[in-house]
């Protein structure tokens, strides 16, 4: 064997390891780093179901049922909405608003997609879900559960994690001149 090949080879074992350590070791500090909150989980299945509400009431001409839905739970839709926006803060900062926005847009893509997949379908489909929703109590949890039993399209996995603080500055104390 050359000693050109022992080398590359070695480099090459080396590499391997390294990249095997490193993701042996990264899920473990990105664990530490995550965490699954009850309330953003319930809060991203509501405001899915907002969006597949949303969808179907311009796609299958069912607008007055959707602003029954809407006033009907608007308490718990406004505070699901609130947890959406602490969470958005939490993971992305300063972007916080942009990626709040960008997932609701995405959300409402990726569910008019599904409809226009669905055909004539969608509608015979979907329409029935407002008499499901008015069969529920009034409180946050049977909608939250309804929303959470129901395989609501979502455009991607979004995990509640906390954003990185920003490095602490320290302050620089004046001296007084006397």
């Amino acid at each position: 064997m050359s000693l050109l090949f022992r080398s590359l080879s070695f480099s090459r074992t080396g590499l391997a390891l390294t990249t095997a350590a490193f993701f042996a070791f990264a899920p473990a500090s990105r664990a530490a780093a995550c965490h699954s909150s009850a309330e953003d989980h319930s809060a991203f299945n509501l405001a899915g179901l907002k969006s597949e509400l949303m969808v179907t009431a311009l796609s299958c001409q069912t607008q007055d049922r959707y602003n029954q839905f809407i006033t009907r739970f608007r308490p718990i839709l406004t505070a699901s909405e609130k947890q959406l926006d602490s969470y958005f803060r939490r993971t992305y900062g300063h972007q916080a608003q942009k990626k709040h926005d960008d997932y609701i847009t995405q959300l409402a893509d990726v569910q008019s997609l599904g409809g226009l997949k669905s055909g004539t379908a969608f509608c015979a489909q979907r329409v029935p879900m407002y008499d499901e929703i008015e069969a529920l109590d009034d409180s946050k949890s049977d909608l939250a559960h309804y929303a959470d039993a129901k395989d609501i399209v979502q455009p991607s996995s979004f995990e509640s994690c906390t954003a990185p603080q920003p490095p602490h500055r320290s302050s620089s104390h004046r001296r007084r001149r006397g």
